[in-house]
């Protein structure tokens, strides 16, 4: 990890400060260094904090917490759940985008790029930021949770009226970092394949929206690509 990599928005710097300065955290960056060194690492170093340059911390209405980045080429781009322009959606996200064509009546779009989400407020955060090419879950338990749990209470703790989605057992473990007095907690199944359809019907794009408009707060705009003026 480089200087350049830590470059993250002013908003989460303060909120962050303690985890930088954390002992783990430099041995993580320690891990990384040498992991480079001998292997191909996803995403792209300019991309690894993408989930918090694109979302600012004080822009926050909805948390989508995922696992691990995509390990195969060209796929993760430091987004849970995206891939980048032009690249085959996953079967995760092709069942996000099928619920959401059944909860919204939102068509599924061409691409599985999912920026404009994260740009207006839904922070997509993975749980391990890197990954090993080809080698899922090679970077977990190296200090990334650590700092991405530390992220989750950040937000539970100095923010209000936050839309918390988990899906999936893992995601539903970090239900304990979040103080539901204060936000609002989704849970479902995971969108793979594996859970068999239990995903659909959660329609949680939908209750999201009505608990953002209930507090006075603009919902989420949750198409991907926008219909052309005429």
């Amino acid at each position: 990890m480089t200087k350049s990599d830590v470059d993250i928005h002013k908003s989460w710097k303060t909120v962050l400060e303690e985890q930088f300065k954390a002992d783990y955290f430099s041995d993580l960056k320690t891990f990384l260094v040498n992991e480079k060194k001998k292997y191909l690492v996803y995403p792209k170093g300019t991309q690894i904090f993408a989930a918090l340059n694109r979302t600012p911390f004080d822009k926050i209405k909805v948390v989508i917490i995922g696992q691990d980045p995509y390990h195969g080429p060209g796929q993760a781009n430091g987004l849970c759940f995206s891939v980048s322009p032009g690249i085959r959606k996953p079967p995760s996200l092709v069942n996000v985008f099928k619920e959401l064509r059944d909860d919204l009546s939102i068509p599924i779009p061409k691409d599985g790029n999912l920026e404009p989400w994260a740009d207006q407020g839904v922070l997509l955060l993975n749980a391990t930021l890197t990954v090993r090419a080809g080698m899922p879950g090679s970077h977990q338990k190296k200090g990334w949770e650590k700092f991405t749990d530390g992220i989750i209470k950040a937000i539970s703790d100095n923010k209000k009226g936050v839309v918390f989605l988990l899906w999936g057992n893992f995601a539903q473990t970090k239900a304990e970092l979040i103080d539901n007095d204060k936000h609002f907690i989704l849970k479902t199944a995971h969108p793979s394949p594996l859970a068999r359809g239990a995903f659909f019907g959660c329609r949680h794009f939908s209750k999201s929206n009505k608990i953002l408009e209930h507090q006075g707060i603009l919902p989420i705009d949750w198409r991907i690509e926008k219909e052309k003026s005429l």
